[in-house]
């Protein structure tokens, strides 16, 4: 069961890596945009303030949170969660600004003013917030859909790693010498055989033992 939530990190590379791209983006537009005159209202370049943070910045590090998990993650539900943060990230973006009439008393949106012509108006409201929210959104999405499904390729792994016979122990190196049985030269004083040794765990036998030499008139 545990080899089914493991996925190769190629499943969500390619979705991790545009994520964390749209991400920064996203967090940083409102602070570059204006060194080319492509901003909201106040069009200074790195002019922080509460609304650009709740509206832009905090979205983009979800997404790029996301983006991460989805890039370096090999499990399934910790990817599955990357996706889900940069989906929610994806559709702050785009719905950030209409909520946020609720908290300003002019009941005017907090997110600003596009400057520029209306076709570049446009273009600034789809890339600092509706059209790099639904790309977001969308590939999060698909991200998350090819997580869902357990693959065959996933499940012939995972019947493999359950099924596998477990290792066999190590055996010893070729070469590998053994240790000789010892014996003891007899005591030409005394007659009888040599003393007998009781073999050790470990030793073998590396040739017969010799018989005892009979003594004569025996």
């Amino acid at each position: 069961m545990t080899a089914r939530w493991r996925v190769p990190r190629s499943r969500g590379a390619l979705s991790g890596v545009l994520l964390l791209l749209l991400g920064i983006w996203g967090a940083l537009a409102p602070f570059v945009g204006p060194y080319v005159d492509f901003a909201y209202t106040p069009d200074k370049a790195w002019v922080f303030n509460a609304n650009r943070f709740w509206l832009e910045v905090a979205p983009g590090i979800a997404t790029v949170l996301g983006g991460l998990i989805l890039l370096l993650s090999a499990n399934r539900l910790l990817a599955m969660f990357g996706s889900w943060s940069a989906a929610l990230g994806g559709a702050w973006f785009v719905a950030g600004g209409p909520v946020s009439t609720l908290w300003t008393h002019s009941g005017a949106a907090a997110t600003g003013t596009p400057i520029g012509t209306e076709t570049k108006q446009l273009a600034e409201q789809l890339a600092f917030f509706d059209g790099v929210g639904v790309v977001i959104v969308l590939l999060a999405a698909l991200a998350l859909g090819r997580l869902a499904v357990v693959a065959v390729r996933d499940e012939r792994l995972a019947e493999e790693q359950a099924t596998a016979p477990p290792l066999p122990e190590a055996a010893p190196p070729i070469g590998a010498t053994q240790p000789l049985p010892r014996r003891y030269a007899r005591d030409p004083r005394q007659g009888g055989p040599p003393p007998q040794r009781t073999p050790e765990p470990g030793d073998q036998m590396v040739a017969p033992r010799p018989p005892a030499p009979r003594r004569p008139g025996m």
